[in-house]
């Protein structure tokens, strides 16, 4: 009786390490998709402000 006591426990332990891993996972793939959004955002504003034409032509001489 003890040994399937303690294999039902080392079950559950299992199944709730399997569990915490998968919300840790869940919870970091949520991070990154938030970090992506601000970022592709932040581009969006950096390159529609830019000037394309600016830096184009240098004046070498003083």
């Amino acid at each position: 009786m003890d040994t399937s006591m303690s294999i039902a426990a080392l079950s559950v332990d299992m199944h709730q390490a399997e569990n915490m891993q998968n919300l840790g996972i869940a919870v970091l793939k949520k991070a990154m998709d938030a970090s992506t959004e601000g970022v592709d955002e932040l581009l969006d504003v950096v390159s529609g402000s830019l000037d394309p034409n600016l830096g184009g032509n240098i004046d070498v001489l003083a």
